[in-house]
């Protein structure tokens, strides 16, 4: 069983920061690329920001200069820093890992079950 677990949404003031985490446990024996995604009301979800094994990094245009994903790959945890937070940012943010369970096998997408993030004065 593979889960990935989010923390550190919450309500914010515009201009104010976030740090989103996300940690991957269970059974897995490698994690390959890992993101974050985001999906406002009435919206369909898309892509903010991702993170290869390797460090290389993609960001949505909307969030270049503000945001930063990293990742500790020894724990299986990425992180999301959200800097600069404006009103537009406000959706529930789920996080995305590629992970492979066995070394023989293909990896696979996993979800987290999204927090909610809300900048709003």
């Amino acid at each position: 069983q593979v889960q990935l677990v989010e923390s550190g949404g919450g309500l914010v003031q515009p201009g104010g920061s976030l740090r989103l985490s996300c940690a991957a446990s269970g059974s897995i024996s490698s994690v390959a690329a890992m993101g974050w995604y985001r999906q406002a009301p009435g919206k369909q979800r898309e892509l903010v920001a991702t993170i290869t094994s390797g460090g290389s990094t993609t960001y949505a245009d909307s969030v270049k200069g503000r945001f930063t994903v990293s990742r500790d790959n020894a724990k299986n945890t990425v992180y999301l820093q959200m800097n600069s937070l404006k009103p537009e940012d406000t959706a529930v943010y789920y996080c995305n890992a590629d992970i492979r369970r066995h070394f023989y096998s293909a990896t696979r997408p996993y979800w987290g079950q999204g927090t909610q993030v809300t900048v709003s004065s």
